[in-house]
């Protein structure tokens, strides 16, 4: 399999990883009418299908440890079992996380669900496999936070200056109601988000007999995991949704246009590259998992710049807004910068 030899090298690949990661949801755009929960169902087969092309090519080539097929099928029930909870863990706190934003917008879910995150997911797999230096992982993970919490008062900014405040207080009252189930339903996801990253290297660790398998069987283990989880919590998530919305007829899901199944599969694919390259860079004695992961969870910027220079989301905004971007932006670098340097030092 191919495992990255310099430091260099795996951090492209984190760089990638945060890239994919936020740059997936951006297909969301190319089905538009398409409810999420119809959307899921071709997200999680690209996923799927992501994981099992990389791991017949960049999981089969190289010269280190064993080719993907032979480490998937070397690989412990109990590693199996570690990497699949992952994957489970991981797709329930996306489809809250994205309740949460339907229900209480990006300004709300991103900070709490990712910044939390971002935090538990960063201390648990430094746990799981000290390594780098804990001052500045730790100092860029805290600048990070407050890139993150930058974006959402710049978001919050932008939405008073379209809407304005509600002054009726049947309004407040209503306006507070539905933010309190967005932070709670943030808070959840972001516990979950931030929890399935050590069971994902736990199961790569070296276990005290036999083979752990490799990133690339990893995370096909991964996406079983999230396979078999979808059906039950994406079912009862289009029977009841979280949003207040309507029921979700399953119907409407055969009668989408091709293409919004093909964007579907092409989010899914973009999210399993930028897995596997978090996965693969984790596993290099130099990174990590608590580097590779923190890197990768820089993805709420990835989606901010493509919101604000792309998708021109900020047109209009006022000055406020706009120079708590900047600072975002820089506090972000900062913050990146900071991970980047903790394996050096």
């Amino acid at each position: 399999m191919f495992i990255p030899e310099t430091y260099q090298a795996a951090l492209l690949l984190m760089i990638l990883s945060m890239i994919c990661w936020g740059s997936w949801a951006n297909t969301l755009k190319l089905a538009p009418g398409f409810r999420f929960q119809l959307f899921y169902w071709d997200y999680v087969i690209g996923l799927a299908a992501g994981a099992i092309a990389w791991g017949l090519t960049a999981g089969s080539a190289g010269h280190t440890g064993l080719p993907f097929l032979s480490d998937v099928l070397h690989t412990s029930a109990s590693r199996i079992l570690w990497a699949a909870a992952g994957g489970v863990i991981f797709n329930i706190a996306n489809l809250l996380l994205v309740a949460a934003i339907d229900v209480a917008g990006l300004a709300v879910a991103f900070p709490v669900g990712i910044g939390l995150a971002l935090i538990v997911g960063t201390i648990s797999s430094y746990i799981v496999r000290p390594a780098a230096n804990p001052l500045l992982l730790f100092g860029g993970v805290a600048l990070v936070t407050v890139a993150i919490l930058l974006d959402a008062a710049a978001y919050r900014r932008r939405e008073q200056s379209a809407t304005g405040v509600p002054t009726d207080r049947s309004s407040f009252v209503g306006l507070k109601a539905t933010s309190t189930r967005g932070i709670v339903l943030s808070l959840i996801a972001g516990l979950l988000m931030g929890s399935f990253y050590p069971l994902v290297a736990h199961a790569m660790s070296a276990p005290e007999s036999g083979l752990s398998p490799g990133p690339y069987a990893t995370a096909l283990f991964f996406a079983i995991g999230v396979l078999i989880s979808t059906i039950p919590a994406n079912l009862a998530l289009m029977a009841r949704p979280l949003d207040g919305k309507p029921p979700v007829s399953l119907s409407g899901y055969w009668s989408a246009p091709f293409g919004w199944h093909a964007a579907g599969w092409i989010g899914g694919a973009i999210w399993a590259t930028g897995a596997i390259a978090n996965f693969v860079a984790s596993q290099t004695h130099f990174v990590g998992p608590a580097v590779s992961y923190s890197i990768g969870q820089g993805a709420t910027m990835v989606s901010a710049f493509w919101g604000v220079f792309i998708w021109r989301e900020f047109a209009g905004s006022p000055f406020s807004a706009k120079l708590l971007l900047f600072f975002m932006f820089v506090f972000f670098l900062l913050g990146l910068g900071s991970i980047a340097l903790a394996p050096l030092h």
